[in-house]
């Protein structure tokens, strides 16, 4: 879907195999080898490409949803491509190769050629609203077009494929809701600073590409040059900082399964390997030369980073459409920004700490209440306003995201009579 605008109103199936060769299910039932669409093919779906290009009058396209192969998966029906089959779209590999990129017609069919021959790299390649292509996995393409583009179907027919109509791109994009998306923002920057405050360093995942990520020590000198060289529309995590404890390192490896190890060589250079149990030994040769280092499972459900964010666009809007795995903090905050100074909120109390704030349950948060909100007239204790578990409703008077604070008050819900306004 593009930009969850709809689907583009005329989509093709090009492929070589004749439409009359279909069962009722859509599969091919037909002589021609179905394994791949290499060879003398090739040339006929660039083509393809370029003529519905210039019949709907688009002269570039963004890469979208972009895709490395995974480490430890050997991939594609031929030979590992250099630098992912990105090497002739991208002077600079794949550091170019995230989303959002523009690219002309020319690269899109580069990049094309690259997923027809199981280059490694996949990516969707759209223009918002007006035009797509995409390679799936069984390698027919589909077309999608604002225009009918009569001319490019009759050229795709004469170079002797089959554009076939269909309802829809089964390589659309299909958003699962996995949690808020929180943008990377001066918000977020500020947050991940005030964190630093007692630890002095964090370390930075950045992934451009699915499948592609780039590690980096922070600390409150660096971190805004770091910033600054981010990839365009990035995926960010943030992790604990590295232990110069390598032994200890050492100890947390799993007895089997994937990890991936990240660590700081003696030159300061960060370097990042994935492993299975097979490769444990080798693993901690390698550390014998680092200065601090890491493990990491590589199973979503044991890897839960502290922060999570994407990257905007120079706009503050985030248009990535990656799949951000709810962490705590990414939860806390998307509640917050639910919050506004004056609302009237219903909680809890759970707790009335040492220092006599009262703590409340507000969906999930903790809320806090000073002794000076919580009464026009004069006690002790917290305990002869309030108690555990009475349920009460409060006005917020301020909400700190960085923090991760809510300030509330009782008694401004209260007249000087201490009884309800």
């Amino acid at each position: 879907m593009l930009e969850d605008e709809g689907v583009l109103p005329y989509v093709y199936r090009v492929t070589k195999y004749d439409p009359a060769d279909r069962d009722e299910y859509g599969h091919y039932t037909g002589t021609e080898d179905t394994v791949s669409d290499h060879g003398r093919i090739e040339g006929a779906y660039l083509q393809a490409i370029e003529a519905f290009a210039a019949d709907t009058g688009i002269a570039c396209l963004a890469v979208r949803e972009p895709h490395l192969p995974a480490p430890f998966v050997n991939f594609g029906l031929e030979a590992p491509m250099d630098a992912f089959g990105l090497a002739s779209a991208f002077p600079n590999g794949p550091d170019g190769f995230h989303d959002g990129a523009e690219v002309s017609v020319g690269t899109a069919i580069d990049l094309v050629r690259t997923m027809l021959r199981d280059g490694g790299a996949w990516c969707r390649l759209e223009v918002e609203d007006t035009f797509a292509v995409h390679v799936g996995w069984d390698q027919y393409m589909y077309i999608g077009s604002s225009q009918p583009c009569a001319t490019a179907v009759a050229r795709t027919r004469a170079l002797g494929l089959f554009p076939e109509r269909i309802d829809a791109s089964p390589y659309e994009f299909e958003a699962e809701d996995e949690g808020p998306q929180r943008p990377a923002d001066d918000e977020f920057w500020a947050q991940l600073r005030w964190s630093m405050a007692r630890t002095n360093a964090r370390v930075l995942e950045e992934q451009p590409a699915y499948n592609s990520g780039r590690w980096h020590r922070l600390t409150p000198d660096n971190i805004d040059a770091i910033r600054a060289e981010l990839a365009p529309r990035a995926r960010l995590a943030i992790w604990p900082d590295l232990s110069s404890d390598i032994d200890a390192v050492l100890a947390t490896l799993p007895s089997e399964g994937h990890v991936e190890c990240v660590w700081q060589g003696r030159d300061g250079r960060i370097h990042s390997v994935t492993a299975d149990e097979d490769e444990f030994s080798e693993l901690a040769a390698r550390l014998a030369s680092a200065s601090a280092a890491m493990i990491l499972s590589m199973y979503a459900d044991d890897r839960v980073p502290l922060l999570a964010a994407v990257l905007p666009d120079s706009d503050g809007v985030v248009r990535a459409r990656w799949e951000i795995d709810p962490t705590p903090t990414t939860r806390k905050w998307a509640f917050l920004k639910t919050l506004h100074p004056g609302d009237i909120v219903t909680g809890r109390v759970t707790r009335i700490a040492d220092f006599l704030v009262t703590f409340v349950d507000i969906g999930g948060f903790e809320a806090m209440i000073n002794i000076p909100e919580l009464s026009w007239r004069p006690f002790n204790h917290p305990s002869e306003v309030v108690a555990v578990g009475q349920e009460i409703s409060a006005k917020i008077l301020g909400v700190d995201p960085i923090r991760e604070r809510v300030w509330m008050s009782l008694r401004v819900l209260r007249n000087s009579t201490g009884s309800s306004q």
